[in-house]
């Protein structure tokens, strides 16, 4: 991998993290396209991953700053609810990354028809979500943080998108577009890091058996290529929420799917 691929590969990242169309499986994607294997794909994925969570720190910084206020109050306030919502949102992923995270690196070295069938079920997801009127509720509830964070956990398949299937999730469940966009940004950050940590810690422990194209100048490049767009694309993306507008990505994940499925199978 040079620093061009690089560079695409982690404006990719950036701009599909948040947008409900599938970070990884455009990585998948633009991976297979630039020649780029598996194991390479995941250290990549590793770095530009990171990336993204520090853009999320910067771009809701005032909502983060909000909740560690609270969290000093020590009493059960509306800070220490949304805490509580987002760790219960992290049990499934957890029991994911604890039990199954080698079939999931696994899957992403697969090939891309599983990624054209996910961005299908992440157009269906979207679609369903814009039709769909619930009666909206005012906060998110313990139960709702659990069934986001389910959602959440089956998007570790490539090509189901994150962002999609938990804002998707909780439309379906009636939670206010405002603040369903900003639980589902934050609630990922946990997982990221400690995944992040964990491959690190791996990757730094075999660093001298690895035989890898990515070069450290790659992954520089990757990472704040990643860094820039994540912040355009998670302000934008809040924007998006609030005025509805899901319907479009549906169509494009459709047809990014079919192109996808096209490309592998024939």
């Amino acid at each position: 991998m040079d620093w061009l691929e690089a560079f695409i590969l982690g404006m990719i990242q950036g701009l599909t993290e948040y947008l409900p169309v599938s970070s990884s499986g455009h990585l998948a994607i633009g991976s297979a396209l630039f020649g780029i294997n598996g194991e390479d794909n995941l250290t990549f994925t590793i770095v530009v991953h990171i990336a993204t969570v520090l853009s999320t720190l910067v771009i809701l910084w005032k909502e983060i700053g909000w909740i560690f206020r609270g969290l000093f109050k020590f009493k059960m306030n509306d800070e220490m609810k949304y805490v509580i919502n987002i760790l219960i949102s992290m049990i499934p992923i957890g029991i994911v990354g604890l039990f199954f995270k080698d079939k999931v690196e696994e899957i992403f070295g697969s090939g891309l028809v599983i990624v054209g069938l996910m961005l299908l079920v992440t157009a269906t997801l979207l679609a369903f979500s814009y039709f769909a009127k619930p009666r909206t509720k005012e906060h998110i509830s313990m139960k709702d943080a659990f069934i986001i964070g389910l959602a959440q956990a089956c998007a570790v398949l490539p090509g189901l998108s994150r962002s999609g299937s938990t804002i998707a999730t909780g439309l379906l469940l009636g939670d206010k577009k405002e603040k369903l966009a900003q639980f589902s940004f934050l609630m990922v950050i946990p997982p990221i890091l400690g995944e992040a940590l964990l491959d690190g810690m791996k990757i730094v422990k075999g660093a001298a058996e690895a035989n890898t194209d990515v070069s450290l100048m790659a992954l520089i490049v990757g990472f704040l290529s990643a860094f820039v767009f994540g912040c355009l694309a998670c302000k934008w993306m809040i924007d998006i929420v609030k005025k509805g507008k899901l319907i479009y990505f549906a169509i494009y994940c459709a047809i990014v799917g079919l192109a996808t499925l096209a490309f592998s199978l024939f």
